[in-house]
């Protein structure tokens, strides 16, 4: 079983910054690839960013060159820095891993979500 854990949500106003951090923990081989996802009211859950293990990235259009993400393979941990925040950033955000755990006698990748971390950003 992996789990993980997102940190750094908070209220912030228009044009101020976060940090989220996901750390991954519980039973697995390695990960693969780990994004931030987002989901605000009404709205169907996006891909915010994504980065491989290898450190390549890819990022929605609506938040290119506001925000960074990054890893820390040694610390199973996914960072997103998130500047010049808009109000229509504010939703909740999910972080997703894909891990190699084993299932049966073999190594599979498998996805896992964290729970969320609320960022809010007031005008």
């Amino acid at each position: 079983q992996v789990q993980l854990v997102e940190s750094g949500g908070g209220l912030v106003q228009a044009g101020g910054s976060l940090r989220l951090s996901c750390a991954a923990s519980g039973s697995f081989f390695s990960i693969n690839d780990m994004g931030w996802y987002r989901q605000a009211p009404g709205k169907e859950r996006e891909l915010v960013a994504s980065i491989t293990s290898g450190g390549d990235t890819n990022y929605v259009d609506s938040v290119k060159g506001r925000f960074t993400i990054s890893r820390d393979n040694a610390k199973n941990t996914v960072y997103l820095q998130m500047n010049s925040l808009k109000p229509e950033d504010t939703a909740v955000y999910y972080c997703n891993a894909e891990a190699r755990t084993l299932r049966g006698i073999s190594i599979l990748p498998r996805g896992y979500w964290g729970r969320g971390t609320q960022v809010t950003v007031s005008s």
